[in-house]
């Protein structure tokens, strides 16, 4: 008569491994854990250790070959020159204002682009190509066209005549003007993730709701935005990580200019390492390290509420 096992020792037998022909329970060895031991490892080099260095070396004054304790100073030092927290006011008014813009654009391109149009492939491809080009390169080409005297905007406009601003060229628009620019190279990475999310909505739901009547916007506005969240937690964070560090494009277009309009922190950091305040300059990098993190944690967990 074949034996029979009880629940609990079966549930035993299962917990402690797999169960050989001689009856004995094989546990699980090492094995698979093996793999992660290179990973482990590349993450450990290039982030654990230098992170930590820098939490070290900003409570130091260093250069290449010496470092002396001196405790808070840098960090003092910081928020104490006026040029410093403008870079911080900078840095915050930058990374809203690009991110906020790439949200609801992004958002209206997808819309326009997952409906029935001519040309939709190729204007999906249009949308994303500024996403493949160099930051470096379209701050140059930006430059260019934004020159108050010959540029091709100004130009434009003075043919309708239009007196054209000094896009980079006057404090209380450069930071705006480079933030645009931001915007047009990276808003087609937020739309291929909002059409991602809205074609994974199912059909049903927006069927049901034009059988009772909805209109376009109500369908958008119960529909097609709640179901969206995903995407739009996926798009803030991504936008907001990359306003906060934020430095190839403005130092190509103004490097932090005129004066200190468009100075963010990564364009300060960069300034007091040219300058030789290598201290200061790491103490700059801890505090947009906790900024993005401060900033992004608690937004990013705000956002997934609910999600499985």
């Amino acid at each position: 008569m074949a034996s029979t096992v009880s629940t609990p020792e079966a549930t035993r037998l299962a917990a402690s491994g797999t169960t050989t022909k001689t009856g004995r329970a094989r546990r699980k060895g090492p094995y698979p854990y093996w793999f992660l031991l290179a990973p482990g490892i590349i993450y450990l080099v290039f982030f654990v250790v230098p992170t930590l260095s820098s939490f070290y070396f900003s409570f130091t004054r260093w250069d290449l070959f010496t470092s002396r304790w001196i405790g808070l100073e840098n960090y003092r030092t910081f928020f104490a020159e006026q040029a410093l927290v403008i870079g911080l006011r900078n840095t915050v008014i930058y990374a809203v204002l690009t991110s906020g813009l790439k949200v609801v654009l992004g958002m209206a391109l997808a819309v326009l682009l997952t409906s029935k149009i001519i040309a939709r492939g190729y204007l999906r491809s249009v949308i994303f190509f500024p996403v493949l080009v160099s930051a470096i390169g379209v701050g140059i080409t930006f430059t260019i066209l934004m020159n108050p005297e010959k540029g091709l905007i100004n130009t434009s406009l003075a043919r309708v005549g239009i007196d054209g601003p000094g896009w980079l060229t006057n404090p209380s628009l450069a930071l705006v003007s480079v933030a645009l620019v931001d915007v047009w190279k990276g808003v087609g990475l937020a739309t291929v993730i909002y059409i991602a999310g809205l074609v994974s909505i199912a059909g049903e739901y927006n069927e049901a709701a034009q059988v009772d009547g909805a209109s376009r916007w109500q369908l958008f506005r119960t529909i097609t935005l709640p179901l969206a969240r995903p995407a739009t937690a996926s798009v803030i964070t991504l936008s907001l990580i990359g306003g906060l560090r934020s430095f190839d494009i403005i130092w190509a277009m103004t490097r932090g200019g005129p004066g200190f309009a468009s100075d963010v922190i990564g364009s300060v950091i960069y300034k007091q390492y040219q300058a030789g305040f290598y201290g200061l300059s790491t103490a700059g990098s801890v505090v947009l390290f906790l900024l993005v993190t401060v900033i992004v944690v608690p937004l990013t967990r705000w956002l997934n509420r609910g999600e499985d």
